[in-house]
């Protein structure tokens, strides 16, 4: 039995896991790595740490295949990040990832540019310092002699590529989430450049989704076993994750949270937006996916179980299950609505709909009758509104959403599962594997190897365990709420900024 590798390099974790043509786990593997933040807005990787966790996930996953035929190994991976590299690849930076924060004065100023609006309309990629072409003009302004020092700027999965093949190459997916790619032409998009103060030259060779690696050319490393199996370059996560969910025909949408979240869609073109709320970024030659990604996803969650939950962690623990479990339990205890409270989930600042890193959270409404359980329904209310006003902006964009197809850690939740349901007033449906970035990788591959004629023809394919529908009156509850919620970013801005900006002692 042919299987095939899907090795998502995420946020958090790496995770390797072999499916069969069906799209059913063969074998699975997961390795987890940490976040820096060595100053204030900083968020970075040890490039290397992540590597190790590639071969380790790889090895784990490889060594439970009982016997079966590895066909192909293919990659997802995160996006936004940026490493520069000498000319034998070793890295004279940590991982810059999607969630630093320091070029937000370089993006605030390109943003309202005519510059800056056309940049976003050739590359897809808002304006924001999640992309890389913003770090590269923070690094222009505050390290300039970086940018003749480095042989190259390259992401997360351009290094582990380096690393596995010596081979400077991206594909075209993650190129165009760099806000430096010509998303119509695929070929670095000059004015971009000249804007981030570099050249073509110091970026990798862009190459297609489906390009696979010649065995003759792998050094493995400490994957000797492997030498005769083909890798296929493959995409983002995002993308492949509508591609895996079978997210891919008009008024199906992909939401997924994990540490971050995203709506998004699948098109034949990209969709600018005129208020640059959303992305439109490249799967494969012929097909973009549209939407807009948060930062407030799951992260958030993790921020309230680490600092509020210790009775909560201490039960879990007792019981044998997973803490988030149990938190689920006590938010689904709170009626709908968390009875007048809400949580601006802005911790991280935001991307879409809003596009401001010096956005901050708050809790509004609250009173003497709010207990933790309130606040923390609150907080998983106030993650689902800020993907609900994303859905908004792809609604106006591209059209009506008829059925959201969920996954990513939070559809392990049938609460939090449901709370998406209700808040868009959508069925939802989750595929056989949450992990559909991870299938949408293998999917790739089972097309570059032949074994699949075109990815289009797989998602109907894919078996859908569970199917959400929404509860009319929780809806109407969610939207009275939601109607205050969308008005208090834009009222308390200033406020916000001011606050965040505030001298310490």
């Amino acid at each position: 039995m042919p299987v095939i590798i899907g090795l998502d390099i995420g946020t958090s974790s790496t995770k390797a896991i072999a499916f069969d043509e069906q799209g059913k786990v063969v074998s699975s593997a997961y390795q987890p790595y940490s976040i820096l933040n060595p100053q204030p807005n900083y968020s970075e990787q040890d490039p290397d740490e992540v590597f190790r966790a590639v071969l380790l996930a790889l090895q784990k996953s490889t060594s439970q295949l009982n016997g079966a035929t590895l066909a192909g190994i293919s990659f997802s991976s995160a996006m936004h990040s940026l490493i520069a590299v000498d000319a034998q690849g070793n890295p004279l930076t940590n991982c810059i990832i999607w969630a630093d924060n320091r070029s937000q004065v370089q993006a605030d100023d390109l943003r309202v540019t005519p510059t800056g609006l056309d940049i976003y309309h050739y590359t897809g990629t808002p304006i924001h310092p999640m992309s890389p072409l913003c770090k590269l003009m923070w690094f222009r302004q505050y390290q300039p002699n970086l940018l003749q020092q480095a042989y190259k700027f390259i992401s997360i999965k351009e290094y582990v590529w380096y690393k596995l093949f010596g081979r400077f190459q991206v594909d075209y997916s993650i190129a165009s989430a760099t806000g430096l790619f010509n998303i119509y032409t695929h070929t670095w998009y000059e004015p971009a450049l000249e804007a981030a103060g570099i050249t073509a030259a110091q970026l990798s060779e862009p190459v297609s989704p489906l390009y696979q690696i010649s065995p003759q050319y792998i050094n493995f490393l400490q994957l000797d076993s492997l030498a005769q199996v083909p890798f296929i370059i493959g995409a983002s996560d995002g993308c492949l994750a509508n591609l895996g969910a079978g997210a891919t025909v008009p008024g199906r949408a992909a939401l997924t949270i994990g540490t971050s979240g995203a709506i998004r869609v699948t098109a034949p073109q990209p969709a600018a937006d005129p208020q640059q709320r959303l992305f439109s970024y490249i799967l494969t030659e012929n097909q973009y996916v549209v939407g807009g990604a948060v930062n407030n996803g799951g992260i958030i969650l993790r921020w309230f179980r680490d600092n509020f939950a210790e009775a909560e962690k201490a039960e879990a623990q007792r019981l044998g299950v997973d803490p988030y479990e149990i938190l689920s339990q006590e938010a689904a205890a709170v009626p709908a609505g968390s009875e007048g409270l809400l949580f601006v989930p802005y911790l991280l600042g935001e991307r879409a709909p809003i596009w401001d890193a010096q956005a901050r959270g708050l809790f509004f409404g609250v009173s003497i009758t709010h207990t933790k359980a309130h606040f923390l329904r609150a907080v998983f209310e106030g993650i689902v509104f800020g993907i609900y006003q994303v859905g908004q902006a792809l609604t106006e964009t591209t059209g009506p959403i008829d059925v959201i197809y969920a996954s990513g850690g939070f559809a392990r939740s049938p609460f939090w599962v449901q709370l998406v349901a209700d808040i868009f007033n959508k069925k939802v449906i989750l595929a056989g594997t949450v992990e559909s970035s991870a299938w949408g990788a293998a999917m790739l591959a089972l097309q570059a190897l032949n074994l699949a004629p075109d990815t289009l023809s797989l998602p109907d394919q894919t078996a859908h365990e569970q199917e959400y529908l929404p509860n009319p009156k929780r809806h109407a509850v969610y939207m009275q709420n939601f109607s205050i919620f969308e008005k208090l970013y834009p009222l308390l801005k200033d406020q916000l900024a001011a606050i965040g900006n505030l001298p310490k002692e």
